[in-house]
Formats: structure tokens, sequence, C-alpha cells
């Protein structure tokens, strides 16, 4: 793990940005000296006089100066070796090192140029702010913050530098939150045309609701032995056209999981079948049965008991939601992990016991923003907590309150209050592709504002190598 290069705690950081609190960028803005014009922007080269070195000691050489700062080709050299190592490790060939270096450099002055706007713009990340996205990380690694801490020492990454590096990522992140993510809008009409279109395309596809009757061929058979499997398929095939009930014939003859099922598969969506099985079901109306198909585990009698749209079938869909509340103690440095479930486990003895009620228990102890609401998260649907969470609290009865459960997040005591399943919202829907739509948008703006702050950067190459 090294400070450039940590990619799996930079995604936790782009994550926590959209958390914390957004200074008033605004009014910094405006008070904010516009950027000088191109053609004013080489004073930074006239009388620039490196850093003094005393005689001895080694010059670091510029690599290049972006508008009033430099990258030295000490900078460079770390970053490309740490990069290098990255792609070392996750075994990816290596590209030639002339163009590493080039690619490595014109990112590093992207990122001077934003962090140099942003010091214009006054964006800035205190201490105590940085504190708290640092244990954020913590914990989404699963560790206290001198765990952390001692990790990066290990990996010889002192963690002062580790700090300033994350105090950086969420600078910019926030910068690009102001001048991209916040100007992004999404139309009421754009909502309509991307339904539209979704609904489209799902209109397209199909969903079957198929049985089967599979007379299995046993590994390494013989000629012979795949001859009696085949005739006894023949035999079931001969009965059914003759009027047998196809749900009897597969409790019968059928060697699949499902046979005592009457063979039924259910809904399967087209694309998720066997070539070979959807090539032959694409030839059946609803109620009709398929020709023997052979496959490698054996002889299939397919039945196409009904066939829809995806289109449909998103219309008719239900989901379950779910109203919770839960009661949620972090690991911190005050607070080991064995801590945190003997606590609960006696805060559940409490509960069990009817010695407390949960939402007194959730004010008083609970380390979540809900814990003024009596632990209350509301209606839930599915997704909307982490895996964990939710297997958990898919697993209670109503009333129910579970046993430590642990998640990212730290432990939990969970109690399910009420249940039930309603159609997909109009509102949700919309939701979900007002959010496709602003992701889409927001990969282009991005690409095209860091284009620009690039553009409006005055570089001068000191390295004629590296442009």
């Amino acid at each position: 793990m090294s400070a450039s290069d940590m990619h799996p705690i930079k995604l936790v950081v782009a994550l926590l940005c959209a958390s914390l609190a957004v200074p008033a960028l605004a009014q910094d803005a405006k008070s904010a000296k516009p950027a000088a014009p191109a053609a004013a922007k080489a004073a930074p080269s006239k009388g620039f006089t490196p850093p003094a070195q005393s005689a001895n000691a080694p010059i670091d050489a510029i690599a290049v100066i972006v508008n009033d700062e430099v990258i030295t080709q000490r900078e460079l050299n770390e970053r490309v070796a740490t990069i290098v190592a990255r792609m070392q490790q996750q075994k990816l060939a290596l590209p030639d090192a002339g163009e590493l270096r080039k690619q490595v450099l014109e990112r590093m002055i992207v990122e001077r140029a934003q962090l140099q706007l942003a010091k214009e713009m006054g964006v800035r990340v205190d201490d105590n702010m940085l504190d708290r996205a640092i244990a954020r990380i913590a914990e989404q690694q699963k560790m206290t913050v001198q765990q952390l801490r001692n990790q990066m020492e290990k990996d010889g990454t002192t963690f002062a530098s580790f700090r300033e590096e994350i105090r950086e990522e969420i600078v910019m992140q926030r910068l690009r939150e102001y001048e991209v993510d916040n100007k992004i809008n999404i139309a009421e009409a754009e909502v309509d045309n991307f339904i539209a279109a979704e609904k489209a395309a799902a209109s397209e596809q199909f969903e079957l609701n198929i049985s089967q009757i599979m007379v299995r061929i046993p590994e390494n058979a013989s000629p012979d032995v795949i001859g009696q499997r085949q005739k006894r398929a023949e035999e079931v095939l001969r009965q059914l056209r003759t009027g047998a009930d196809f749900a009897k014939m597969a409790a019968t003859y059928s060697d699949a999981s499902d046979a005592l099922q009457g063979g039924a598969v259910g809904w399967r969506p087209g694309s998720a079948l066997p070539p070979i099985f959807a090539e032959a079901l694409n030839k059946l109306k609803p109620g009709q049965n398929s020709a023997i198909i052979k496959s490698a585990a054996g002889f299939h009698i397919l039945k196409l008991v009904d066939k829809r749209s995806m289109a449909d079938a998103a219309a008719q869909e239900t989901v379950q939601q779910t109203h919770a509340r839960h009661i949620l103690l972090k690991v911190t440095p005050t607070m080991s992990a064995a801590d945190a479930k003997r606590k609960l486990l006696e805060l559940k003895e409490r509960l069990d016991n009817k010695a407390a009620k949960f939402e007194e228990l959730a004010r008083l102890f609970s380390n979540d923003s809900s814990a003024s609401k009596g632990g209350d998260m509301g209606w839930l649907y599915p997704g909307d907590t982490v895996p964990e969470f939710e297997q958990a609290m898919n697993g209670l009865k109503l009333g129910q309150v579970s046993d430590p459960v642990e998640t990212s997040f730290g432990y939990h005591l969970i109690e399910v209050l009420e249940r039930k399943s309603d159609d997909v919202s109009k509102e949700k829907q919309r939701a979900a592709a007002r959010n496709a739509l602003r992701e889409r948008k927001l990969v282009e703006a991005v690409e095209d504002w860091q284009r620009q702050v690039r553009d409006r950067a005055y570089v001068e190459f000191r390295d004629e190598s590296l442009k």
C-alpha cells in the first residue's frame, strides 16, 4: 500500500466527499481572481529561480513548470515507481518506459492545475474534516486509525504524507463538485425519453416460463447406456404427444432436481438460457412441448408455459419493503470490535427482558444519524443497505431483535417493525433514470472540464524528452 496509488482507498475518498460539509464556495469564487489569459501566463518562467542548494547537495532538476509551481524530476520518479510497482503487483504488462513517464507527468500536471484552481477558489479541507475522512477510510478498511497508520508506515509511507494526499483528493473532488457536478441539469423530458427508450429495448427481450423433463446420461456412459436413456426420453415424448400431463410425467421420469415440482423451472430471461434451449423454445407457442434436445447432461424435453416481454415483467415487478430500526456501534480507537459486540449483547439482553425500549437505547448509544429518531431507518428497498445488513434483516421476524451484525460501518442490532410488498414506484424508477443520465453526462463533463483546466494553465517543459 502506497501513498500515491491506494486505489481502493481513493474510491472510499470519492464516496466520502459527498457526505462532507460543502463550504460556501460561491462567495469565495466571487472573490477569486480570474485565471490570467494565455498570453500572460509566461510570467512565471521569467526570473524563475530554483531553491537555493548547498554546494555539495545534488540539485533536483525541474521537469516542468505549472503556472507558478514546479514538478521536479524526483517527484516524477517517485510517482512512476509507485505506478510501476502497482502494475507489477497486478501482473499488468508495462508500457514503454518513456511513454509511461509522459503519461504520468501529464496526470501530475492536471492534478497540480486543479489544486491551484482550488486554492484560488478558496476550497479548503481543515484538519477536523480530514480527521473525519480518515476515520471513515479506516472503517471501510475494517481498521482503526492507528492500525491504518501502522499499515502505512509498514509499507514505507509516512502518515503525514498520506494525510496530505487524502486532503488533496478531497479538495479536487470538492472542486469538481462545484465546477462540474452542481452544474449538470437533467430535464424531465430527458427522463421521459430515457424511460421510453429502456422500455422499447426491454420490449424486444423476452422472459420465458418453462418446465423440463430431463433424462440424465451417466458420466462415462457406454453407447448402449446412452441408447437406453434415449429410448426412455422417446417414450416420455410419445406419451406427452398422446395427451399425458407434463407435470405428472416430470415427477415420474425426470432426473432433474425440479422433478417433484412438475419440472417447473420458472421464469428465465431468454438471453440467460443455453442457446440450444433458446433456439428450441423460440419455435414454440405457450403450452407446446419441444422435441428431444440432447446436451452433455442428458436428454431434455422442454415445455413453454408462458412468454412475456421484459417490459411487461418490469411492469409486474413487486418488491418487499422493510421498515426497520437499528443501533450502531462503530469501531474506534476507544471502542474495539470485541467491546462493541459485548455492549450490543448487553443491550439485546435488556431488550429481550423488556427492561428497556429499543428507541431509548438507540438514542443513548447508537453512533448513527438515525439515533435521534430512535434508530428508525424508515422503509427500505432491497439494495438500500449493505448486503450483510440486508441479509440479517431479511432473516428476522416482525419484532425480533438480531444478534450483533457486523458490516463495514461497525456492529448493529436490527429490529424489523413492518414489511410490505409494493409495486416499484414511479418515483424510484424516475430517480434511477435521472441517476443514470447524470452519470452518463458526468463522465463527459469531467473530462471536458479537466481539459479546460489543463489548457488554461501555463505549462513549460524543462525536459524536452517529456513533451
